[in-house]
Protein backbone atom coordinates (compact mmCIF):
# COMPACT_ATOMS: atom_id res chain seq x y z
CA UNK A 1 0.00 0.00 0.00
CA UNK A 2 1.40 3.34 -1.04
CA UNK A 3 0.27 6.91 -0.39
CA UNK A 4 -2.91 8.70 -1.40
CA UNK A 5 -4.49 11.14 -3.81
CA UNK A 6 -6.25 13.48 -1.41
CA UNK A 7 -9.93 14.12 -2.23
CA UNK A 8 -11.52 17.55 -2.19
CA UNK A 9 -12.88 18.58 1.20
CA UNK A 10 -16.51 18.44 0.01
CA UNK A 11 -16.09 15.32 -2.13
CA UNK A 12 -18.24 12.33 -1.14
CA UNK A 13 -15.98 9.33 -0.61
CA UNK A 14 -16.44 5.65 0.21
CA UNK A 15 -14.06 4.48 2.94
CA UNK A 16 -13.14 1.04 4.31
CA UNK A 17 -11.57 0.81 7.77
CA UNK A 18 -10.83 -2.90 8.16
CA UNK A 19 -9.80 -2.47 11.81
CA UNK A 20 -13.39 -1.56 12.76
CA UNK A 21 -15.03 -4.66 11.26
CA UNK A 22 -16.88 -6.82 13.83
CA UNK A 23 -17.95 -9.55 11.40
CA UNK A 24 -21.68 -9.04 11.93
CA UNK A 25 -22.53 -9.63 8.27
CA UNK A 26 -25.00 -6.74 8.06
CA UNK A 27 -23.21 -5.48 4.94
CA UNK A 28 -23.59 -8.85 3.20
CA UNK A 29 -27.33 -8.97 3.89
CA UNK A 30 -27.89 -5.34 2.90
CA UNK A 31 -25.96 -5.79 -0.35
CA UNK A 32 -28.21 -8.69 -1.34
CA UNK A 33 -31.23 -6.41 -0.96
CA UNK A 34 -29.99 -4.07 -3.70
CA UNK A 35 -32.40 -4.20 -6.67
CA UNK A 36 -29.62 -4.42 -9.26
CA UNK A 37 -28.21 -7.61 -7.69
CA UNK A 38 -31.45 -9.59 -7.72
CA UNK A 39 -30.87 -11.09 -4.26
CA UNK A 40 -27.16 -11.84 -4.67
CA UNK A 41 -24.67 -10.16 -2.34
CA UNK A 42 -21.61 -8.61 -3.98
CA UNK A 43 -19.83 -8.13 -0.63
CA UNK A 44 -16.73 -10.07 0.35
CA UNK A 45 -16.42 -10.60 4.11
CA UNK A 46 -13.14 -12.41 4.71
CA UNK A 47 -11.21 -13.69 7.70
CA UNK A 48 -7.78 -12.07 8.05
CA UNK A 49 -6.16 -15.23 9.45
CA UNK A 50 -8.84 -17.69 10.52
CA UNK A 51 -6.43 -20.09 12.24
CA UNK A 52 -5.18 -17.33 14.54
CA UNK A 53 -8.00 -14.80 14.91
CA UNK A 54 -11.73 -14.13 14.50
CA UNK A 55 -10.91 -10.77 12.88
CA UNK A 56 -12.86 -10.20 9.69
CA UNK A 57 -12.36 -7.69 6.90
CA UNK A 58 -14.99 -6.35 4.46
CA UNK A 59 -14.02 -5.94 0.81
CA UNK A 60 -15.84 -4.14 -1.98
CA UNK A 61 -14.80 -3.27 -5.51
CA UNK A 62 -12.13 -0.58 -5.22
CA UNK A 63 -13.20 1.06 -8.52
CA UNK A 64 -9.72 1.62 -9.91
CA UNK A 65 -8.91 4.71 -11.96
CA UNK A 66 -7.63 2.39 -14.69
CA UNK A 67 -9.54 -0.86 -14.02
CA UNK A 68 -7.51 -3.96 -14.92
CA UNK A 69 -10.70 -6.02 -15.17
CA UNK A 70 -11.93 -3.86 -18.04
CA UNK A 71 -8.59 -3.77 -19.83
CA UNK A 72 -8.34 -7.59 -20.01
CA UNK A 73 -11.96 -8.20 -21.03
CA UNK A 74 -11.90 -9.59 -24.61
CA UNK A 75 -15.60 -8.84 -25.12
CA UNK A 76 -15.49 -5.20 -23.94
CA UNK A 77 -18.23 -6.09 -21.45
CA UNK A 78 -16.94 -4.10 -18.45
CA UNK A 79 -17.51 -0.34 -18.48
CA UNK A 80 -16.49 2.54 -16.25
CA UNK A 81 -19.02 5.36 -15.91
CA UNK A 82 -18.43 9.10 -15.77
CA UNK A 83 -18.71 8.75 -12.00
CA UNK A 84 -15.63 6.44 -12.17
CA UNK A 85 -17.63 3.47 -10.83
CA UNK A 86 -16.78 0.20 -12.60
CA UNK A 87 -19.87 -1.80 -13.45
CA UNK A 88 -20.60 -5.53 -13.49
CA UNK A 89 -20.23 -7.08 -16.92
CA UNK A 90 -22.86 -6.36 -19.56
CA UNK A 91 -24.69 -9.69 -19.76
CA UNK A 92 -25.29 -9.30 -23.49
CA UNK A 93 -21.51 -9.14 -24.08
CA UNK A 94 -19.94 -11.15 -21.22
CA UNK A 95 -18.56 -14.55 -22.26
CA UNK A 96 -17.77 -15.68 -18.68
CA UNK A 97 -14.11 -16.23 -19.57
CA UNK A 98 -12.90 -15.24 -16.04
CA UNK A 99 -10.09 -12.99 -17.34
CA UNK A 100 -11.32 -10.25 -15.01
CA UNK A 101 -11.37 -12.65 -12.05
CA UNK A 102 -7.72 -13.57 -12.52
CA UNK A 103 -6.57 -10.03 -13.35
CA UNK A 104 -8.15 -8.04 -10.50
CA UNK A 105 -5.44 -7.30 -7.91
CA UNK A 106 -8.09 -7.13 -5.16
CA UNK A 107 -9.83 -10.41 -6.01
CA UNK A 108 -13.26 -8.85 -6.40
CA UNK A 109 -15.01 -10.06 -9.62
CA UNK A 110 -16.81 -13.41 -9.60
CA UNK A 111 -18.22 -15.38 -12.51
CA UNK A 112 -21.68 -16.87 -11.89
CA UNK A 113 -22.01 -19.92 -14.18
CA UNK A 114 -25.79 -20.10 -13.78
CA UNK A 115 -26.02 -16.59 -15.23
CA UNK A 116 -23.04 -17.01 -17.56
CA UNK A 117 -21.63 -13.63 -16.54
CA UNK A 118 -19.37 -11.76 -14.15
CA UNK A 119 -20.94 -9.82 -11.30
CA UNK A 120 -19.30 -7.62 -8.70
CA UNK A 121 -19.85 -4.62 -6.44
CA UNK A 122 -20.96 -1.62 -8.51
CA UNK A 123 -20.65 0.89 -5.66
CA UNK A 124 -24.45 1.23 -5.53
CA UNK A 125 -24.30 3.71 -8.40
CA UNK A 126 -28.10 4.08 -8.30
CA UNK A 127 -28.02 5.22 -4.66
CA UNK A 128 -24.86 7.32 -4.99
CA UNK A 129 -26.30 9.20 -7.98
CA UNK A 130 -28.87 10.51 -5.48
CA UNK A 131 -26.26 11.31 -2.83
CA UNK A 132 -27.14 8.26 -0.71
CA UNK A 133 -24.60 5.96 0.91
CA UNK A 134 -24.01 2.49 -0.58
CA UNK A 135 -26.23 -0.12 1.04
CA UNK A 136 -23.37 -1.74 2.95
CA UNK A 137 -22.18 1.55 4.45
CA UNK A 138 -25.71 2.58 5.39
CA UNK A 139 -26.11 -0.41 7.76
CA UNK A 140 -22.58 -0.94 9.14
CA UNK A 141 -22.89 -0.56 12.95
CA UNK A 142 -19.17 -0.02 13.54
CA UNK A 143 -18.70 2.25 10.51
CA UNK A 144 -16.01 0.00 9.08
CA UNK A 145 -17.74 0.90 5.82
CA UNK A 146 -18.28 4.65 5.71
CA UNK A 147 -19.60 7.23 3.24
CA UNK A 148 -19.31 10.98 3.61
CA UNK A 149 -17.21 13.99 2.69
CA UNK A 150 -13.45 14.14 3.13
CA UNK A 151 -13.90 17.09 5.48
CA UNK A 152 -16.31 15.09 7.65
CA UNK A 153 -13.80 12.25 7.77
CA UNK A 154 -11.05 14.59 8.98
CA UNK A 155 -13.33 15.96 11.73
CA UNK A 156 -14.79 12.72 13.01
CA UNK A 157 -12.46 9.84 12.17
CA UNK A 158 -8.95 8.68 13.04
CA UNK A 159 -6.37 7.33 10.63
CA UNK A 160 -4.95 8.28 7.26
CA UNK A 161 -6.78 7.83 3.97
CA UNK A 162 -4.99 5.81 1.29
CA UNK A 163 -5.98 4.90 -2.25
CA UNK A 164 -2.68 4.11 -3.94
CA UNK A 165 -1.37 0.53 -4.01
CA UNK A 166 1.58 -1.37 -5.45
CA UNK A 167 1.18 -4.98 -6.60
CA UNK A 168 4.59 -6.11 -7.82
CA UNK A 169 5.22 -3.93 -10.86
CA UNK A 170 1.61 -2.71 -11.08
CA UNK A 171 0.64 0.61 -9.50
CA UNK A 172 -3.08 0.98 -8.80
CA UNK A 173 -5.01 4.09 -7.77
CA UNK A 174 -8.56 3.55 -6.55
CA UNK A 175 -11.72 5.58 -5.99
CA UNK A 176 -12.49 3.76 -2.74
CA UNK A 177 -10.28 4.74 0.18
CA UNK A 178 -8.88 2.57 2.94
CA UNK A 179 -7.76 3.73 6.38
CA UNK A 180 -4.25 3.18 7.66
CA UNK A 181 -3.17 3.79 11.22
CA UNK A 182 0.55 4.15 10.63
CA UNK A 183 2.67 6.21 8.29
CA UNK A 184 4.45 4.81 5.27
CA UNK A 185 3.92 1.52 3.41
CA UNK A 186 1.83 -1.01 5.32
CA UNK A 187 2.95 -4.64 5.57
CA UNK A 188 0.15 -6.75 4.12
CA UNK A 189 1.55 -10.07 5.38
CA UNK A 190 -0.23 -10.01 8.72
CA UNK A 191 1.35 -12.38 11.22
CA UNK A 192 3.18 -14.38 8.56
CA UNK A 193 6.72 -13.15 9.15
CA UNK A 194 9.35 -12.91 6.45
CA UNK A 195 9.48 -15.37 3.55
CA UNK A 196 12.87 -14.81 1.90
CA UNK A 197 12.65 -18.06 -0.06
CA UNK A 198 9.31 -17.22 -1.69
CA UNK A 199 10.79 -16.41 -5.10
CA UNK A 200 13.69 -18.78 -5.61
CA UNK A 201 12.85 -21.75 -3.41
CA UNK A 202 9.16 -21.67 -2.44
CA UNK A 203 9.09 -25.27 -1.16
CA UNK A 204 12.30 -25.05 0.89
CA UNK A 205 13.93 -27.85 -1.10
CA UNK A 206 17.39 -26.37 -0.78
CA UNK A 207 17.17 -26.75 2.99
CA UNK A 208 16.74 -30.52 2.69
CA UNK A 209 19.44 -30.92 0.05
CA UNK A 210 17.22 -31.43 -2.99
CA UNK A 211 18.77 -29.94 -6.15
Amino acid sequence: MMGTKLPGSDELIFVIDQSRCIGCGACVTACAECDTHKGTSMMHLDYVDRSQSTQTAPMVCMHCDDPTCASVCPADAIKQGDDLLVQSADQSRCIACSNCVYACPFGVPEVYPERNMMMKCDGCYDRRSEGKAPMCASVCPSEALWFGTADEFDRTRAGTLANSFQFGGQHVTTNVYTVTHELGPVDALLGRGETPQAVTDPFGLEEVGVS
